[in-house]
């Protein structure tokens, strides 16, 4: 029963190389992680400080423990 496993043969499909893809359809989706990745490192690191968008903890409640595993001081 084991050589009957061992013998068999899996086809596998032909791979054919891919072309590189331009930059006029990469760099929208570039800059708009980039931009995200700026908000987001905004409310990790500045909110609820001297530049407060949104009043009140909430914010840095959300965002406390992504602070320090990020190495930004928040009190």
């Amino acid at each position: 029963m084991a050589e009957a496993v061992a013998s068999a043969v899996i086809p596998t499909p032909a791979l054919s190389p891919s072309a590189p893809l331009p930059v006029r359809a990469v760099l929208p989706w570039a800059l708009f992680v980039g931009l995200l990745m700026l908000v987001a490192l905004y409310f990790v690191g500045a909110e609820q400080g001297a530049t407060a968008v949104f009043s009140g903890a909430g914010v840095h409640e959300w965002v406390h423990d992504g602070r320090h595993l990020l190495g930004f001081p928040c009190h």
